[in-house]
């Protein structure tokens, strides 16, 4: 029915241009200045943040999700909301659900972090301020000793690259995708690109190769040839800070080590967060960040960590066992649920 159909359009129509019309609390202010030359040092500085009450607006809260044009398309993706537990654990009188408290963190350019916790800990809130898609409640983020509240927010985002665990792929060519994070990339740095994620042979094995159009939301290439895609992406931006968001959390154990090698290039010499469960990419990392219930409980070295015997061991047996269940049979796994995490 040809009137219904248009009923409709019309009513997608409004819904499209509310959110078109939606005021962005996230502004640069009126002396912000850009940030040149990124080493890619990053600091919190007694950092909390609190989601918005029942009668809070996002913007009396300066609480506004906002694009990152790094070619992973992060607009409308919210944190982790608190579990239940936490949320009953606030204060009413309060107003708000504190999500982060007081963190404090240093990280040097070209180091590389992991943010590990329970589910709702506060992981992707945490890395979602950097690249301030969200304004802090409490304390500052700086960014090479900026604030990034007086750092505009096109000069922060150009520094910032990010692969989430779902990047987004329009409907149009790999090359067109490619360049949605540097629009004038010549033909060969896309080559280059492609050759560091490792994605290139399929590329080239594609019917028009850069020139395939590779169908809604990348649907004709598999999840792991989408995450390199993605990471190829975000090379050709050529960030300070890379930040990584479950980036191999849904690809099978062949995928996911394709994953780890381009991310290996990846993040060579740039400062990298990196919230993952995965233990291929966490025991590397140059600093594990332990999260739970919006604290930092715990930090230091994989092996620092596994000896300490604290929240980090258990969620490290746990993710063994996970691991070694998705390549084995139930009987090497029922053999490793009997033993000491090694």
């Amino acid at each position: 029915n040809a009137r219904v159909d248009v009923m409709s359009a019309f009513v997608s129509f409004e819904r499209v241009f509310e959110v078109i019309d939606t005021p962005n609390p996230i502004t640069d202010s009126g002396d912000a200045r850009d940030l040149t030359q990124p080493e890619g040092r990053v600091e919190f500085r007694g950092v909390s943040f609190a989601y918005p009450s029942a009668d809070d607006t996002p913007e009396s809260l300066g609480v506004a999700v906002a694009g990152v044009k790094d070619g992973s398309a992060t607009a409308g993706r919210t944190p982790e909301s608190p579990d239940a537990a936490a949320v009953d654990s606030q204060d009413d009188s309060a107003g708000a659900v504190e999500v982060l408290v007081d963190i404090d963190l240093d990280i040097d350019p070209g180091r590389m972090v992991a943010v590990v916790g329970p589910s709702g800990s506060g992981k992707t809130t945490l890395v979602s301020l950097v690249p301030r898609l969200y304004d802090v409640t409490e304390g500052a983020v700086l960014v090479d000793g900026a604030d990034v509240r007086d750092l505009t927010q096109s000069s922060l985002r150009a520094a910032i690259g990010t692969v989430t665990q779902d990047p987004h792929l329009f409907h149009d060519t790999v090359a067109s995708n490619l360049r949605y994070a540097r629009p004038d990339a010549a033909d060969t740095l896309l080559v280059e690109a492609c050759r560091a994620a490792r994605i290139h042979d399929v590329i080239a094995a594609l019917p028009d190769g850069y020139n395939t159009v590779v169908g809604e939301r990348g649907y004709r290439l598999s999840g792991g040839e989408k995450q390199r895609l993605a990471i190829a992406r975000m090379l050709l931006k050529d960030p300070a800070i890379v930040i990584l968001d479950e980036a191999t959390s849904h690809l099978d154990t062949e995928n996911e080590a394709l994953v780890q090698e381009a991310l290996t290039e990846a993040l060579r010499g740039r400062t990298s967060l990196v919230v993952a469960h995965r233990l291929s990419t966490i025991v590397d990392a140059d600093l594990i960040v332990v999260l739970d219930e919006g604290v930092i409980t715990e930090s230091g070295t994989h092996e620092e960590l596994r000896l300490a015997g604290g929240l980090y061991a258990e969620l490290y047996e746990g993710l063994l066992r996970a691991e070694i269940a998705e390549t084995s049979g139930p009987a090497e796994t029922a053999e490793v649920a009997g033993q000491a995490v090694p």
